[in-house]
């Protein structure tokens, strides 16, 4: 990681629009240069490798890659990145994920744009950024009961519209293992029906549409 005192970011989004509004702005400080810019979480990694900036701006839902698959493979091999998750969604198991991954901060693109200059700086320092928000939010999943890898395959094909029957189907599981499966999904997000359960899915960010 670089010692000297410009802060070199790298910004990771698949819109190049967001990229360039990012970029403009953290051009205009005096102690902070983009160094590079990425579409996707593959881009991400590989410029990542090539470039190992001191601060990773991280974009969470990309094509071919998402951001929490991208901060996974970079902090596997490099210990020491220092990235920053920028991203529209505020469902606690995002936030969870991401952090999990080795995001060393967390901030929503409506944040104001001396919020993000000051995270940048704070993570710079090595230390983390979670707006108390956020931080409410991650204390909320942690309370929560996890789900199974299986009851994740369910809740995304009851959020695809899918029967029980045609998630059995799916599965290659049993219409009465499906409901038993349901029933634990019900009780782990505290709901009494399969709406509930699906809007409360999306809502934390459990599946997507």
């Amino acid at each position: 990681m670089s010692q000297s005192t410009t802060i070199r970011v790298l910004l990771v989004d698949d819109h190049a629009i967001v990229r360039q509004g990012l970029a403009a702005m953290i051009e205009n400080e005096p102690d902070m240069t983009v160094m590079g810019q990425a579409g996707n979480g593959q881009e991400a990694i590989a410029c990542y490798r090539q470039l190992q900036p001191d601060i990773t701006l991280m974009d969470l839902r990309m094509p071919h890659m998402s951001g929490v698959d991208a901060t996974i493979a970079i902090c596997a091999e490099f210990a020491q990145a220092r990235i920053i998750v920028l991203t529209t969604y505020d469902g606690d198991e995002d936030i969870y994920r991401a952090l999990r991954a080795g995001a060393k901060g967390y901030l929503l693109k409506d944040a104001e744009p001396d919020a993000l200059l000051h995270a940048i700086h704070i993570v710079h320092s090595g230390q983390q950024y979670i707006p108390s928000e956020v931080a409410a939010k991650l204390v909320q999943r942690m309370n929560n009961p996890e789900l199974s890898d299986r009851e994740r395959e369910v809740i995304h094909l009851m959020v695809d519209g899918l029967s029980n029957h045609d998630i059995g189907v799916a599965l290659n599981i049993t219409e009465s293992t499906v409901k038993f499966h349901i029933n634990r999904i019900l009780s782990k997000l505290g709901v009494s029906d399969r709406t509930q359960a699906v809007v409360t899915a999306l809502k934390r960010g459990l599946a997507k549409l």
